[in-house]
């Protein structure tokens, strides 16, 4: 069985997405702090700590939405 990647390599490969998650995911990709290793909510504290505003949180909520759909399969 494969490995999926994990979160923040799967929103990286939406860089290039003209969306709010693409927007997410270059700034994530740009960001050498990211915690790529934290879940859900270590990534959104990330955000609120660093005063994203709340449609960037919402944003980061549905990305991990759709990845983990995207697990499911």
């Amino acid at each position: 069985m494969t490995q999926s990647p994990g979160f923040t390599a799967w929103l990286k490969t939406h860089a290039k997405d003209e969306s709010a998650i693409g927007d997410l995911a270059r700034d994530v990709a740009a960001d050498p702090h990211w915690p790529s290793r934290s879940q859900l909510d270590g990534q959104r504290e990330y955000l609120e700590e660093r005063g994203a505003i709340p449609a960037a949180v919402e944003t980061l909520e549905r990305a991990w939405n759709l990845y983990e759909a995207r697990q499911e399969r």
